[in-house]
């Protein structure tokens, strides 16, 4: 042979792979609570769960991507932020039920380690925690040069929380006349980006151009991260309690009507007024270019990322606080019998 086989040779660098280890370090560390134990390196995170804090708790887990909003993120070359996209994924599932979430871990598969790349992605997973209260207790980046190019990556994550048996939110706790708050989502989240991509290519659109009526490049509002609503929701349920705040629906794939469908119970239905809402800018650039009506309420969140049904007399007060802690919130609609042939949520009215 000429030259020994090494692992490096053969797509594996383990050398940056340590480097990037250590561009992250500082970041991973801010994450951490109280109960964490150890350090990052470990074969396992560590977390000591204070089993006196609680009743009867049960741990809920959650796991999910980013999607294609990644393959718009490599073509800008802008890494940052959809670590932050990756850490809402999960853990606004898990605040769905009302779990604190404790802890999570990642998993970055690419084709090729570059350090500061890959820093930079961990360090918006780290910023994303920190926004969730949740530590960051491990991960994984793993180097597939056989499987994926060189420049493309992915990102999953799994978070665990805790709840209270006897505060477990969702359809059970949902009944006739609770009112719908919305909550504003800051943009496309994390869901659809295999149409909006599609759409931006056909209709020749410019990433780094203004279009009308935005703001801003399209670029930057397509890559605007995800809006974390996790601390909110718990400071409702600790402010308000279960028996007013009833449920909450996370806004992903599927649309606002199919995902609030999700926390109803049957005989009810959930009638959201679009009025109550402008339709987003951005959304309408994409309906502008082909992209109908029907199929927009079902592949975006069209403005709202969250809602929650709650008891109608703290209705304005969940506003209140809601707005207080800089999430924009109104009513949006209530909950009504359900018809023999009705859907569980449904959409009425025009946007404003």
């Amino acid at each position: 042979m000429s030259q020994p086989f090494t692992y490096a040779a053969s797509g594996v660098d383990i050398d940056a792979g340590e480097r990037a280890v250590t561009l992250m370090r500082s970041a991973v560390e801010r994450t951490n609570r109280p109960e964490v134990v150890g350090g990052l390196g470990g074969f396992a995170g560590l977390f000591a769960l204070d089993t006196a804090k609680y009743r009867a708790p049960l741990l809920a887990s959650s796991t999910d991507g980013v999607g294609t909003k990644i393959a718009l993120a490599r073509q800008l070359d802008r890494h940052e932020t959809v670590g932050i996209d990756l850490v809402a994924m999960v853990v606004d599932d898990l605040v769905a039920c009302g779990a604190e979430p404790l802890f999570l871990q990642d998993y970055v598969a690419c084709g090729r380690v570059v350090p500061e790349r890959i820093a930079a992605i961990v360090t918006g997973i780290a910023t994303g925690c920190t926004l969730a209260g949740a530590a960051l207790v491990g991960g994984e980046t793993a180097e597939h040069g056989d499987l994926m190019a060189p420049d493309d990556y992915d990102l999953a994550a799994t978070a665990v929380g805790v709840v209270e048996a006897d505060a477990v939110l969702g359809p059970e706790r949902v009944r006739e006349g609770d009112v719908v708050v919305a909550m504003a989502s800051s943009g496309f989240h994390s869901n659809g980006y295999s149409l909006v991509r599609r759409v931006v290519a056909a209709a020749g659109l410019d990433l780094a151009a203004t279009p009308a009526g935005l703001d801003r490049p399209l670029g930057d509002v397509l890559l605007e991260p995800t809006r974390i609503y996790a601390l909110d929701c718990l400071a409702l349920v600790a402010e308000f309690g279960v028996d007013a705040v009833h449920a909450f629906a996370h806004i992903t794939g599927g649309g606002l009507a199919g995902n609030t469908a999700r926390v109803v119970p049957d005989g009810l239905a959930a009638v959201l007024d679009r009025s109550t809402w402008a339709l987003p800018a951005a959304v309408g650039l994409l309906e502008e270019h082909g992209v109908p009506r029907a199929e927009s309420e079902r592949a975006f969140n069209c403005g709202v990322g969250m809602v929650a049904a709650i008891a109608p007399d703290v209705a304005d007060a969940v506003v209140g606080t809601l707005s207080s802690r800089g999430v924009p919130a109104w009513v949006a609609g209530t909950v009504r019998p359900r018809p023999a042939e009705g859907a569980a949520a449904e959409l009425v009215g025009d946007y404003r």
